[in-house]
């Protein structure tokens, strides 16, 4: 049914990109031939051409052009599910937008967004549909479309986000083909993109695009991503055929409560619309089946009557589940799921059906403790520890291998949330990735900060989209949380209708109008680098946006701009977000060489980011655990995902490449964690479980920048669950070691019977000069000895990786890179060699001499290319020799400083235009 792709290659090939978004959802109708009621995905043979270029018009334009018999001249080959601007890329009309300034008005012109587009194809409706109703669903178009089949007008659709599901039973025959056009408008109101470079900055975030409320606002600029030129305009999302009989089963609800604080049992209750499409009465069997538990429901439907048909343990006992097999976020315990059967059976088979997963789980929001929004599902406190999304990708290129790549990697990096931010990133496969890996949604509808862009003016079509979505996506268990409105509270209109759509269809989440106010929660950043310290000072307690830099590998930034910007930040820097704005990048560089030392390069302003990153990263999420549950309950950077290669608010970056900020994150989420609170210097064990932590035992080191241990001290952790336990300082009074201007401190915590539970290393600078880490420069490179093994298991490539520091000095911030292909190679040529994605259980490591440390690397076979799989390494001071190991291992030249040149990467203005 689906063809697999083999490959999610990075900037260095963008192209590949398109060809995920063309070839994720492929399909053969000749398999759905004998099977009445499945889904026919029409993915294939459509064609796009401007409305302008289109000779029919008028009226009668649709009419002709959703005949078979119709002849399109010089249309294109059409990208669907995707956008305009992705099929005129693939078809060379335009270059890839989001590679170097390609994007800019004078290359990828606006009027892209001032023009319908006519998309057709021609599709076989299966022959096992005969005798049943046929029905067209279109699961979303940006912004409004006219939809035709086979010569005649089946009607409208408006809003993003909203399903258009046609009934074409008149106009079609089984076995036979029909002809499908559709002509897509834009947005009434696009806007004037704001150029982001050097010289102007990021300018303003948003505009007048808000007033059409359910689009991808976004695309009129922000400050993390450029004006894009159709403003994601298309049939951007799924388009099928099914079929059902005369009573078609519509919008299904499962809920699940627990007699908390017991969790052995559960209540489920389920209800869906029926609805008799025929003049005559019907009768059948309302089915659900899940697990072991099978409920059947007669029901008795007039012509043309709709029913809203409900089962529950008050009827059926065995909706009263014994010992459920629960759902919880990522690092409380597994995803389980069920997978829910429901259909309305008529003569033995049914007339319509659908099948779904659901999990057993209830969510809280209160604690008696406390008057913050504090999230609980199970009974169970959770910290929340998220990521904003501003858009999933630029151009909406969203085949589900690369979402789950992308949510694969939050919860690696024990994220737990993910805040999707105005609704941007909405979308079936975002939901189901988001349930598979225990990733909790703050889920937002259509309307950005009141300064980003006026109210919506067409009411009935706001409201229209947001009762779609909440119908189709809730019963996700990932969805958690419905917030109305980003910072801002939405018109009173809107909010009191929300009120009315939440008591109907929302029985059991929260609803929260804003994002930035009301029980704790606040927005607001810094959005910009800043000391470890300083993310420890604070008074909010449910924090929604928090970001900083993110400086991404030296061979991304290579794959997302020309050679000529590699050693200048100008307005290609800008372009990808590298500017004056609330991120703080037009300081960002002088704040950098004042930490670490003059950047001498970029190879060298890479390698210092990676410790700045990891710096601010970790801290900004230690920093909330610090007072955990008192009063911190969640933390959310903004930014976790990026829409387009940036250099900010990132964990990885578009070419789906960690940075050092993704393993900041991930050491900080540790469900039992150690660290030192760099405010107070006191060291702290965050106990993220609600289980009393006793017997336990913290190790404290102190090395000097030498790496000799000059203080070593042993500390006793007990403490309650739910909380942050101090447990000492990291230098008593009586405590007198000789520190070096820089040293470093480690971090053990082992349980009672030995067990390492958590370790943490900080470079730390003297308390008269706590920012001036550049005596860091004077370490000597330590040689790391590698030992990899591979094990394959499927499709699925695994090496097994153990580094050992034999050196006497700390190795610090060990940087691994899965490439394919000759190790052998330098330079320039490791940006076409690296495997994209890689799931690497730990990167960014720092090791003190003597240390070992084991890495499990995942990846797909296929991305091999047919070649040899093979390390690289980079780091602050490492290099690498082999230890025996199978699988080849090199020092990364590319990212070597000694490299390339020195030309102190200067900032350049107006290098556009």
């Amino acid at each position: 049914m689906f063809k697999k792709v083999s490959s999610l290659r990075g900037m260095a090939s963008l192209p590949r990109l398109i060809l995920l978004a063309l070839l994720s959802v492929g399909s053969s109708l000749a398999a759905f031939a004998g099977q009445a009621s499945v889904e026919v995905p029409v993915t294939s043979g459509w064609q796009m051409q401007d409305a302008a270029k289109v000779p029919e018009k008028g009226t009668g334009a649709g009419a002709r052009i959703s005949r078979t018999s119709y002849k399109p001249k010089d249309w294109y080959d059409a990208v669907v599910p995707g956008t305009v601007l992705t099929t005129l890329v693939k078809n060379g009309v335009y270059p890839e937008p989001l590679y170097g300034e390609n994007n800019r008005p004078d290359r990828i012109p606006e009027s892209l967004n001032k023009t319908s587009y006519w998309y057709r194809t021609v599709v076989d409706v299966p022959a096992a549909y005969r005798g049943r109703h046929v029905w067209l669903n279109l699961e979303g178009v940006n912004f409004s479309a006219e939809v035709w089949a086979n010569g005649t007008y089946l009607g409208t659709m408006r809003g993003a986000f909203k399903r258009g599901i046609f009934d074409i039973s008149p106009y079609v025959k089984a076995g036979e083909k029909i002809a499908i056009a559709v002509q897509v408008k834009p947005q009434p109101h696009p806007g004037n993109p704001y150029e982001h470079t050097i010289a102007n900055g990021m300018v303003t975030n948003g505009g007048i695009t808000a007033i059409d409320g359910p689009t991808f606002l976004c695309t009129i600029g922000w400050d993390w991503l450029p004006g894009i030129r159709d403003r994601d305009s298309g049939i951007w999302n799924k388009v099928y055929l099914n079929s059902t009989g005369p009573v078609v089963l519509k919008d299904p609800l499962v809920t699940t409560d627990l007699p908390l604080p017991k969790t052995d049992s559960a209540e489920v209750a389920i209800s869906a619309t029926l609805e008799n499409l025929a003049n005559q009465p019907e009768t059948g069997t309302f089915h659900a089946d899940f697990g072991d538990v099978v409920v059947d429901k007669d029901v008795q439907l007039g012509p043309k009557e709709s029913k809203k048909v409900s089962l529950t343990s008050a009827e059926f006992a065995s909706l009263h589940m014994q010992n459920p097999k629960l759902w919880w976020p990522n690092g409380y315990g597994p995803q389980n799921l069920y997978s829910l059967h429901l259909a309305f059976n008529q003569n033995g088979s049914a007339s319509d059906e659908q099948t779904f997963q659901f999990g057993v789980r209830k969510i809280t929001y209160s604690v008696p403790d406390s008057e913050n929004l504090t999230v609980s599902v199970n009974g169970v406190r959770i910290f929340i520890r998220g990521g904003d999304w501003g858009l999933d990708e630029g151009m909406k290129r969203i085949p589900r291998e690369r979402l789950e790549a992308e949510i694969r990697m939050h919860a690696i990096a024990n994220v737990n949330l993910i805040r999707n931010w105005v609704g941007q990133s909405t979308g079936e496969d975002f939901y189901e990735l988001c349930d598979k890996y225990g990733i909790l949604l703050w889920d937002e509808f259509f309307q950005p900060n009141p300064s980003d862009g006026p109210n919506p003016d067409d009411l009935p079509t706001y409201m229209a989209n947001v009762r779609d979505k909440i119908l189709h996506y809730r019963n996700h268990p990932s969805i958690a949380i419905w917030c109305a409105r980003n910072e801002g509270f939405p018109p009173k209109e809107i909010d009191d209708q929300l009120r009315v759509l939440m008591a109907e269809l929302e029985p059991t989440r929260l609803y929260q109008p804003s994002s930035t106010s009301g029980h704790g929660v606040n927005s607001g950043g810094p959005y910009r680098w800043r000391t470890p310290r300083e993310y420890y000072v604070y008074n909010e307690a449910f924090k929604t946006e928090i970001g900083s830099t993110s400086i991404p590998t030296i061979e991304s930034i290579q794959g997302m701009m020309p050679q000529k910007d590699w050693e200048q930040i100008d307005d290609d820097w800008a372009e990808h977000d590298f500017a004056r704005g609330a991120s703080g990048s037009d300081t960002f560089p002088m704040t950098l060489a004042a930490r670490y030392g003059k950047v001498a390069n970029l190879a060298d302003f890479v390698r210092k980011s990676q410790l700045a990153n990891y710096e601010a990263y970790r801290a900004m999420y230690e920093g909330r655990s610090a007072k955990l549950f008192n009063p911190s309950t969640a933390i959310i950077t903004w930014m976790s995902n990026p829409a387009q290669p940036s250099f900010v608010w990132q964990l990885y970056h578009h070419d789906l490449e960690p940075d050092s900020a993704m393993y900041a994150v991930k050491k900080a989420g540790e469900m039992v964690h150690i660290q030192l609170n760099q405010l107070t210097d006191s060291i702290e064990v965050i106990n993220n479980t609600p289980e009393i932590i006793s017997g336990y035992m913290a190790y404290l080191t102190i090395y000097d920048i030498d790496g000799q241990a000059v203080l070593k001290r042993e500390l006793p952790v007990t403490g309650p669950g739910d909380r942050s336990i101090d447990i000492g300082s990291l230098l008593g009074p009586w405590d007198k070691p000789k520190l070096s201007p820089v040293y470093f401190v480690q971090l053990q915590l082992k349980n009672g019977g030995g067990k390492l539970v958590s370790e943490n290393l900080y470079w730390h600078g003297m308390p008269d000069a706590p920012d001036d880490l550049t005596a860091l420069n004077t370490m000597q490179t330590m040689a790391l000895e590698a030992n990899a093994t591979r094990h394959d298991d499927g499709d699925t490539m695994k090496i097994t990786l153990k580094l050992t520091n034999p050196g006497k000095e700390v190795a610090l911030l060990t940087h691994v890179q899965l490439r394919h292909g000759d190790p052998g190679k330098t330079g320039v040529d490791a940006v076409n060699e690296r495997v994209l994605p890689v799931f690497y259980s730990d990167n960014y490591i720092s090791l003190v001499p003597g240390e070992s440390r084991t890495i499990e690397i995942e990846a797909d076979t296929a991305d091999l290319k047919g070649e040899e799989p093979y390390l690289a390494f980079d780091g602050w001071n490492v290099s690498v020799v082999s230890a025996g190991s199978s699988v080849p291992v090199a020092t990364n030249v590319n990212a070597q400083v000694g490299h390339w040149p020195v030309t102190g990467l200067p900032i350049v203005a107006h290098t556009w235009k």
